[in-house]
């Protein structure tokens, strides 16, 4: 038997520049992929000298007296920000205590119950209206809300503005992590007498759950880092925490504050607390990362 090759004339068999690619393309392709490559260094320069200025120098600063100290009076030397980390954490725990409840309600509502009806789309626009507004406008809506009626500064006004900027990311994360759980389980739910409440609160949220908490985890991290709205509702406290309204000390102010001072122990301790919150943004976007990779679906 004569093999199919030997059959073919020199006409018929491709030629072996017929499928590759031209020199032109080629040199397109690598100037493209070099722009490319170019544009995210550029990208990367800002992050990467903002965190050279933060860490050289904030690092010198660092010891235990950070975290066990008052802040210092003007032109004393020493001292910490105990009083600024407990504000922090204060603050955003407040305004996760709000805005965890109604982001994830108004997810499950948009996604399982609203669907195509004006409700949810109003929601939808809401939300978005909200992912723009600039943190002062939250600061200020608080300070009406809050801190015109009660009559003072408060840890309770700064969670509440913070919630306001926290609960458009809880929203799109939660809609995002019910969306991604498949109809059929919640036909599989219906099928075997499960009633819609029960399929929400047992099966689909159960399985969006990482998601939930990655929304949260963000949400936290951007909260953590804001200055406006707590310069209007949480102010500033150099002392201790006495109450959840009684005006508290938190770490953006406090860099606020001590940078725009003339007393360099009070500059130096700024820098701390930048390279302090750098971390904690860092370590709470690492933590949101890792759980956006378990996925029940």
């Amino acid at each position: 038997m004569i093999p199919v090759s030997s059959q073919l004339s020199t006409t018929d068999r491709p030629d072996n520049n017929q499928f590759g690619v031209s020199p032109s393309r080629q040199l397109f392709g690598k100037v493209m992929t070099g722009l490319v490559f170019a544009c995210v260094a550029i990208s990367i320069i800002p992050l990467a000298s903002i965190l050279f200025m933060v860490i050289t120098n904030g690092l010198g600063g660092f010891s235990p007296a950070i975290f066990t100290e008052l802040p210092p009076a003007a032109g004393m030397q020493g001292g910490g920000f105990r009083n600024a980390i407990v504000g922090t954490l204060l603050t955003c725990a407040i305004g996760a205590i709000i805005s965890i409840p109604f982001g994830v309600l108004a997810a499950i509502y948009t996604v399982e119950f609203g669907q195509g009806n004006w409700i949810s789309q109003l929601v939808r626009f809401c939300t978005n209206v909200l992912s723009g507004v600039p943190s002062i406008i939250a600061g200020l809506f608080a300070y009406g809300i809050v801190v015109l009626l009660t009559g003072g500064f408060s840890a309770v006004a700064g969670g509440a503005a913070l919630s306001v900027l926290m609960l458009p990311t809880i929203i799109r994360t939660s809609e995002e992590g019910l969306k991604s759980v498949p109809k059929a389980t919640r036909l599989a739910a219906v099928g075997i007498g499960a009633t819609n409440f029960q399929t929400v609160t047992q099966i689909v949220l159960p399985a969006a759950l990482p998601f939930v908490a990655t929304g949260v985890t963000l949400a936290i991290a951007r909260a953590a880092g804001e200055t406006a709205p707590l310069l209007f509702t949480a102010l500033f406290n150099q002392y201790d925490i006495k109450g959840l309204w009684e005006p508290t000390a938190t770490l953006s102010v406090l860099i606020y504050n001590f940078a725009i001072s003339p007393y360099p122990n009070q500059q130096k301790l700024a820098w701390v607390a930048a390279l302090l919150i750098v971390l904690l943004i860092l370590s709470i976007s690492i933590f949101a990362r890792l759980l956006s990779r378990r996925k029940v679906y």
